[in-house]
């Protein structure tokens, strides 16, 4: 039986334009029982408290790394041609502060949108699974919302903290309600191929250009307290400005994905903040109603129950996040790591260094992929999407690193020599999904010596985290990489205390 409430309320829904299959699908369910109103009412009941010791230590090694690899990100060409068109078209507004640049700021919105395409110019940002990129599209956000909010008002480093990982955690619960985003299998690949395609390689869109826009909205409604049903429509404006296509990986607009995440779902919050209103029922599986399941044909949404007095378990609390070790695709860490085994012993074949005189033959062992199988890279974006190229660096030289993707790195003729000698093989057993791949390397010397290497979990993996050290090692190199050393310590410094902080002043005067 209809109650009162929800006779009362269906002609408003239906006044303002609601989509007749929406009003029909409400008749019978209270707007409080909807996914989409459980999401609102998370978001904006969710507290500090509730976040756990594991959730805090992992979350500022997000901020961290994420700061850093940003510093680094504002050197690349992609950044400066972003950083070059919003100074030029746009109005100067001196809010926000933009990564590498002291003294550069700009509105809210562009700050998010440019720090956010450093943070992915190389491809160094960390990785989750399902797969996607989650602090590049909330870090952004949240600091430059925090700019924008009056020198009296900023968030403590908690409530910062705290929007960050609702960003983190709308992210993850989302990609959790459909197979397709573990492995999302192609339309035209025969039969046998079903179930070892992954959405990493895949894909119809990128997923942070989905998800990673409803981590920004998520994260600044908290930010800005919004009220539960506010914090509902920033998700379903965010819905509406989410989604790239795949075609552009390996481009120096596959950045742009991540900017625009970050920038679009700022959007999304701040004009939720204003009233405006969207779809009461983005994230629900409603049959005639195109909502967040446009993008995942196979989505059975759950709702996301409010925390109580016993606190709420983060996803992040389940599983941790993997961090970069060199700025390429994560699926180049598993060869990389395997071929530095091999070269290894390569150098005990020769006289101390690696010569392509010693190699006949070169075979990778890797998933099925189109989108990662690049032979002969032409830029460093190819390169850093390619299988190829990441294995015979790592076999001369021992690793990879941000220098292997310079021009003079590339262009090397012994690297070229190597490519030219490589195979591939794609294993039945090895899938194309970052929890179950792996990467083989085996090299056919000359005088028919065979040696192989073979990477199950690289270093850096969640499954083989990076420990504190090394962490602040790589933070130390991005972000010198533009700031003095002295601000560098006290980045760290400022980052590890940052769940202590009475507001989050010195953290944004240390990014200026």
């Amino acid at each position: 039986m209809i109650s009162t409430l929800q006779r009362t309320i269906r002609p408003v829904w239906a006044s303002r334009g609601l989509h007749n299959s929406a009003v029909e699908a409400l008749k019978y369910q209270a707007p409080g029982d909807t996914v989409t109103a459980s999401y609102g009412k998370f978001i904006s009941e969710i507290k500090p408290q509730h976040l756990s010791s594991v959730v805090l230590h992992r979350s500022k090694r997000m901020v961290l790394d994420s700061i850093g690899v940003g510093m680094i990100g504002s050197t690349t060409d992609v950044f400066e041609l972003a950083l070059q068109h919003c100074q030029h078209m746009y109005a100067p507004d001196d809010i926000s502060s933009v990564y590498g640049r002291t003294g550069t700021r700009l509105s809210p919105t562009l700050a998010a949108f440019v720090n956010g395409v450093a943070t992915h110019s190389m491809d160094f940002d960390d990785t989750w699974h399902p797969a996607t990129h989650p602090s590049g599209a909330v870090l952004p956000a949240v600091l430059a919302l925090s700019d924008m909010m009056p020198a009296s008002n900023k968030p403590s480093g908690l409530d910062f903290l705290l929007a960050f990982n609702v960003g983190i955690e709308i992210q993850g619960r989302l990609m959790r309600f459909s197979n397709e985003a573990h492995s999302i299998p192609k339309r035209r690949a025969p039969p046998s191929l079903f179930l070892i395609l992954s959405v990493f390689f895949i894909a119809r869109f990128h997923p942070p250009s989905v998800v990673g826009t409803m981590g920004s909205a998520a994260a600044c409604a908290r930010l800005l307290s919004l009220d539960h049903s506010k914090c509902s429509h920033a998700l379903a404006i965010a819905a509406s400005l989410s989604g790239a296509p795949m075609a552009n990986a390996a481009t120096q607009s596959k950045p742009l994905h991540i900017g625009n995440a970050s920038r679009l779902g700022l959007e999304a919050a701040l004009l939720a903040s204003r009233g405006l209103e969207a779809s009461p029922l983005v994230l629900d599986a409603v049959a005639g109603v195109a909502g967040f399941n446009a993008f995942y044909e196979d989505y059975v949404p759950q709702p996301l129950e409010s925390p109580n007095k016993n606190g709420h378990m983060f996803l992040l609390e389940e599983q941790d996040i993997g961090f970069k070790r060199f700025p390429a695709h994560l699926g180049m860490h598993w060869v990389a790591d395997a071929a530095s085994s091999v070269h290894k012993l390569l150098v005990g074949f020769g006289p101390g260094t690696v010569s392509p005189a010693q190699v006949k033959d070169i075979l990778l062992r890797v998933p099925k992929s189109k989108y990662i199988n690049r032979p002969f890279p032409e830029s460093e974006h190819e390169a850093r999407h390619s299988f190829q190229f990441n294995a015979c660096s790592a076999l001369l030289d021992g690793e990879v690193t941000v220098q292997s993707f310079t021009p003079a790195a590339m262009t090397r003729p012994d690297l070229s020599a190597l490519l030219s000698r490589v195979r591939m093989e794609h294993p039945q057993d090895n899938p194309a999904n970052f929890n179950l791949m792996y990467g083989e390397v085996q090299v056919t010397l000359v005088g028919g010596d065979i040696l192989k290497g073979r990477c199950d979990t690289f270093y850096g993996h969640w499954r083989h985290p990076l420990t504190n050290e090394s962490l602040k090692k790589k933070f130390r190199n991005n972000a010198g990489a533009v700031l003095p050393s002295a601000k560098v310590e006290s980045l760290i410094d400022v980052v590890e205390e940052l769940d202590r902080l009475g507001d989050c002043k010195e953290l944004l005067s240390e990014l200026q």
